[in-house]
């Protein structure tokens, strides 16, 4: 503004002393150029045309999904977290001691241990030898005799394997109904040979399933499709199996059940409920619920019924598992399957009665809450999580004393 003021007070005293024909024409096309060259007179570069950055107005950026925690304070549940922190802590273990078994005499050459971080689970760019030091236990580094360096077992994991393997012997007959019970909530019946193998570890199916299921030519039939993609059939329908756990829960503890889910109903303020109307209205609209096993391709998809079943089917999917969990991307490998929705995230989000979810929102995963004690402490441990819960003390141990379970950190 004062450099403007100034101009105009200099124009105004250069017209004063001179004569009009001088400076300004009568021609009115002519007053834009005379008022443009007494601009040049005057420099502007001195005018501040940004903010400084210091005086800027800093915006908080919008955090990634792959960090963001799903829940927020005071809903955290530090148990279901540490849970998930605990798998991260063991994810080389895991898939290092699930590669390692299908090697031939469970070794591996070091160099070729060093490009499989994705198979190993080890960072990339890191070196395998320091996740190896991890767990001295578990895995040793020895010089082979054609003078190579080559990884492999302890001679005291071996016998924890041989251990696990009577485990997996011990409890065939219960995840042979596990499979079967998820073909029978299947939309089909049908379900890919390769996904149930991708998600074996969830529900405790042994590496070798695929060959034992020949025995149980009753319950499964194996088809090859055009394309080579293997996929397991189920032959016959058992009504005694498809019962879910809920309605087996229902029997025991009704009251326990009907508040277990909430689908609550819009209603006008003109109806003035008070608390008591307004639950005993949104239970008449959440009762009944869908059973799991019942053909839920034939619900209109965004009814409140079809999310029933969807609810119903995750809960029942979730108590199929040995640790009454899992991640989205096990639940998303059978979404065509099970019938579900990209919504399921949502959805599981309106029900925190019954599921927690925990982790990030690009890498959650969802609890069954009432399987878990208070303490973050699982209710009914299948002997094969009880064997898992060993190894994991084992594989933390720098020494290991054959004689007790007494270790040295």
């Amino acid at each position: 503004m004062t450099v403007w003021r100034l101009f105009w007070t200099k124009s105004t005293a250069i017209s004063s002393n001179s004569k009009p024909s001088q400076h300004f024409s009568l021609n009115p096309n002519s007053t834009f150029s005379q008022f443009t060259s007494h601009c040049r007179q005057f420099s502007t570069s001195f005018l501040v045309t940004k903010i400084p950055k210091k005086f800027r107005k800093k915006r908080k950026k919008k955090e990634s999904p792959r960090t963001k925690l799903v829940q927020t304070q005071p809903n955290i549940n530090p148990h279901f977290e540490n849970i998930l922190f605990r798998d991260t802590h063991f994810r080389f273990l895991t898939k290092t001691k699930e590669f390692l078994s299908k090697q031939s005499h469970h070794v591996l050459p070091l160099d070729d241990a060093g490009k499989l971080h994705q198979q190993l689970g080890f960072p990339r760019g890191r070196k395998v030898v320091r996740s190896l030091q991890r767990h001295p236990s578990i895995f040793e580094i020895y010089r082979h005799n054609d003078g190579k360096m080559w990884i492999g077992f302890t001679d005291f994991m071996e016998k924890l394997l041989d251990e696990e393997g009577k485990v997996m012997n011990e409890m065939e007959s219960d995840r042979v109904s596990v499979v079967r019970k998820l073909l029978m909530m299947s939309k089909d019946k049908r379900i890919a040979l390769s996904k149930i193998y991708h998600n074996r570890l969830l529900f405790g199916i042994p590496e070798d399933f695929r060959d034992r299921i020949r025995k149980y030519e009753d319950y499964f039939k194996v088809v090859v499709e055009e394309d080579g993609k293997r996929v397991i059939e189920l032959v016959k329908w058992d009504p005694t199996l498809a019962v879910s756990a809920l309605e087996k829960e229902y029997m025991v503890d009704e009251d326990k059940v009907k508040k277990a889910f909430k689908f609550p109903i819009k209603h006008g303020k003109a109806l003035d409920l008070d608390e008591g109307d307004e639950r005993k209205l949104n239970l008449l609209y959440t009762l009944p619920l869908v059973s799991p096993y019942s053909d839920g391709s034939k619900l209109d998809l965004w009814t409140v019924e079809a999310e029933k079943f969807r609810v119903g089917l995750i809960h029942e999917f979730l108590s199929l598992t040995l640790e009454k969990r899992a991640y989205i991307h096990n639940i998303v490998e059978f979404k065509e399957e099970f019938c579900l929705t990209k919504h399921t995230y949502q959805m599981l989000l309106k029900q925190p009665r019954t599921f927690y979810l925990a982790g990030t929102e690009m890498n959650w995963s969802v609890f069954l809450k009432d399987a878990y004690g208070e303490d973050g402490v699982l209710l009914n441990k299948d002997p094969q999580v009880l064997f898992n819960e060993k190894l994991y003390r084992y594989a933390d141990m720098k020494v290991v004393k054959p004689s007790s379970d007494v270790y040295e950190t």
